[in-house]
C-alpha cells in the first residue's frame, strides 16, 4: 500500500512540475527594458571567485576571529571522589 501512495505522490509532483513549466511565459529576456543597461559579463573565474571563493573567505576569517577572540576559560572536568575511590583501590590489588 505505501508503494501504491509513494507512486501516486510522485506522479502528481511530476505532472504538477511539468504543468507548471508548461503555463509558464519565457522570460522575454531578449527584451530591452526602458532604462537596462546592462553592464559586461563576468569570466568563470571571476564568477567562482565572487560566488564560491569570496563567501569561503569570509567564512574562514569569521571564525577564526571568533576562535581568537574567544573570552570562555576551557573548563577541566575534576574527577569526583569516587572515581579516586576506584582507582586506588585498583592500584593496590
Amino acid at each position: 500500500m505505501d508503494k501504491k501512495n509513494a507512486l501516486r505522490a510522485g506522479a502528481l509532483a511530476a505532472g504538477t512540475t511539468l504543468m507548471m513549466l508548461l503555463m509558464s511565459s519565457p522570460a522575454l529576456a531578449l527584451t530591452r527594458d526602458d532604462g537596462d543597461d546592462p553592464g559586461p559579463g563576468l569570466s568563470v573565474i571571476q564568477t567562482l571567485g565572487l560566488y564560491v571563493l569570496l563567501p569561503l573567505v569570509l567564512f574562514a576569517v569569521i571564525a577564526g576571529l571568533v576562535m581568537v577572540l574567544d573570552k570562555s576559560k576551557i573548563r577541566t572536568i575534576k574527577p569526583s571522589s569516587r572515581t579516586d575511590a576506584k582507582s586506588e583501590t585498583g592500584a593496590k590489588a
